[in-house]
């Protein structure tokens, strides 16, 4: 089923649609003061220079202000009732607004942006945290994609229609404010639909110190390392797209010799690349939270950064292009190509993040963590500011800045990456198993999403596990033999996933029973273990008998046993077939089709070796 059937059920297009027109109108609101303070006033430079320095901070202040109050608020209560009394806010907000814009009273409108800032600081814990609530996890990165593609498309849209409105000779500051009402009006009667989203901590004691709920906020989202860290590559996304963003009317000014409509092409370009790297992110994680998309996306980020700095288009000097005559000037599509790739590179960076956090995080915090990454963010966008601010001052053209800000992407991601080696970790795998293999996977719900569980797999290839762990949702420890957990470069892999070498008792009875203890230890916290009862790899393409290994682990810790079977692995690359018939392995099935199914789990009472061994044929059948 496609990300885009969501638009078609309440549990989610209500949510979908509220969401997009409350950011559309927050940017319809603040683009069409910027048209009046800037343009149509009259106003002297240095006032002018007050009034839009001035406006980002008095939006972004809420956010250090109340982000706590608002994590604690959507944990404690019911989301949609939030939301409705949200709205209408927004609704009041709007018409205090039409008020200043009708009587160009430029304080109240600065009074205005500061509200709207209040009501997205209110709305951004829920924004998040709904979504799990609302979504099973299969369906979870496709949300993300659509909420942060219709974020993107109806920010953009917002600010060509707030510039446009206000440009309507004699009746745009009555155009504005109507508009801006209805659309309010409009989120207001969508957010009626969305269904009841209980509270997720209802015995939440309220801290009502804005304060110390901000430091205990920051404390709860450090809690655990890798979403702590997500957190900051989050911010870290925020902090580069706003340097990038923030240079690009000077950029479009007096590199690409263009007018506002180019700068609005860029906007647009950026836009729509990371709807569509949003959007694809569910195709390439075959819809389950793929965090090995973010390597990806961090170094995209960096290459069409940097190549923006090197990518100059042949523009006469002291021209003034329309975005027409823009992309007909030679060299062009070059710049088109970088900012539209950005996008797209930001898209797969920044959406399984957000889906690693929403996944990662108990439910009866999520809200509140959402609440800390959105205090990060601000904290971030603020030195983003004073970044480009500074680097400006120091002299350094646009497209140098351009140049910085990459390579120092680089530098956090690396730092980032380091810290949670889970990162690069998944990155391998999905480009191994994506490039090597077409996987088709049937049953793998019946992994249980909480709680300890046995897995049990034929064993055919040296890559078994890491396709079993690019398509399991849940993380799983494997148990493998000592020698393949010790290749190098999958050895990484194997230690940063907990994996659990063993040997044969023959070989090293210490290790073989360190590796039944740890084994244990595992089930005992409840996490998921992966078994490949064989011991060995197929050597005729047929399952060997299974080893009673598994009858003395569920001896000692009775867990339900998920059978998995492989399919058509037989003759794939790495697989034992051509050393069986005596020839050189090659990769005579590159990118081979396979298959991975799974079968209902089986109580521990059951699950005796000769058992599980016929579960896991008859899931096989006559694909070797």
């Amino acid at each position: 089923m496609s990300q885009f059937s969501l638009l078609g059920t309440r549990r989610f297009a209500p949510f979908f649609w509220t969401q997009a027109l409350g950011a559309f109108n927050d940017n319809a609101f603040r683009n069409a003061m910027v048209m009046l303070v800037a343009f149509q006033l009259g106003l002297p430079d240095a006032q002018i220079s007050l009034y839009t320095n001035l406006a980002p901070a008095l939006f972004i202040l809420p956010y250090f202000l109340f982000s706590a109050t608002a994590g604690q608020l959507a944990e404690k209560f019911e989301k949609t009732r939030i939301i409705r009394v949200v709205k209408l806010f927004e609704i009041a907000a709007m018409a205090i607004a039409a008020v200043g814009f009708l009587t160009h009273h430029v304080s109240l409108l600065l009074v205005v942006l500061f509200l709207m800032g209040v009501h997205s600081t209110v709305f951004g814990p829920i924004k998040y945290s709904i979504l799990p609530q609302a979504l099973d996890r299969r369906e979870l990165v496709g949300g993300n994609a659509l909420v942060e593609t219709g974020t993107q498309l109806a920010m953009l849209v917002g600010m060509i229609l707030g510039n446009s409105l206000m440009l309507i000779a004699g009746y745009g500051t009555l155009a504005a404010s109507i508009a801006t009402i209805v659309i309010a009006v409009a989120g207001y009667l969508a957010s009626r639909a969305i269904p009841v989203a209980p509270a997720t901590a209802p015995q939440l004691t309220f801290n009502a110190n804005p304060f110390s709920e901000t430091w205990r906020v920051l404390k709860l989202t450090q809690a655990d390392r890798a979403v702590w860290n997500a957190v900051l590559g989050i911010s870290w996304f925020w902090f580069f797209g706003t340097v990038m963003i923030a240079q690009l009317p000077n950029y479009t000014r007096h590199v690409l010799g263009g007018d506002g409509s180019v700068n609005t092409l860029a906007l647009t370009l950026f836009s729509l690349g990371t709807g569509i790297g949003s959007l694809l992110c569910e195709r390439l994680s075959n819809r389950r939270v793929e965090i090995g998309l973010v390597p990806m996306g961090a170094f995209g980020l960096t290459v069409f950064a940097v190549d923006l700095f090197f990518a100059r288009p042949s523009v006469a000097s002291g021209a003034t292009l329309d975005w027409w005559g823009f992309l007909t000037a030679q060299g062009a599509w070059r710049v088109a190509l970088d900012l539209g790739m950005i996008g797209a590179f930001a898209g797969f960076y920044v959406v399984p993040l957000f889906a690693f956090v929403q996944s990662r995080t108990p439910r009866d915090r999520l809200s509140r963590v959402i609440a800390g990454n959105n205090i990060v963010n601000a904290l971030l966008i603020c030195a983003a500011s004073g970044f480009g601010i500074g680097l400006t001052a120091l002299g350094l053209a646009t497209p140098t800045i351009f140049l910085v800000t990459g390579l120092i992407n680089i530098a956090v991601a690396v730092y980032i990456f380091t810290l949670v080696p889970e990162f690069p970790m998944r990155f391998i795998t999905w480009v191994l198993v994506n490039t090597l293999y077409r996987v088709r996977v049937d049953g793998l719900k019946q992994v249980p999403e909480e709680g300890a569980a046995l897995v049990v797999c034929n064993h055919v290839s040296f890559m078994d596990p890491l396709i079993l762990m690019a398509s399991v949702r849940r993380p799983m420890r494997f148990v493998m033999y000592y020698k393949i957990f010790n290749i190098p470069v999958l050895k990484f892999v194997f230690r940063t996933a907990k994996a659990i070498p063993i040997a044969g008792r023959n070989e090293d009875p210490a290790l073989m029973d360190a590796a039944f203890d740890r084994i244990d230890e595992a089930l005992a916290a409840g996490d998921v273990v992966c078994i490949f009862p064989e011991g060995g790899l197929t050597r005729d393409g047929g399952i060997a008998p299974f080893r009673p290994g598994v009858e003395r682990i569920l001896a000692r810790r009775p867990v339900p046993v998920v059978p998995l079977a492989l399919r058509g692995m037989w003759g794939s690359i790495f697989s034992r077939r051509d050393s069986a018939l005596h020839r050189a392995r090659l990769p005579r099935r590159f990118w081979s089709r396979i298959e991975l199914v799974g079968g209902e789990p089986v109580p521990a009472t059951e699950a005796s070796a000769a058992a599980l061994q016929a579960r896991v044929e008859a899931l096989r059948g006559d694909m070797p």
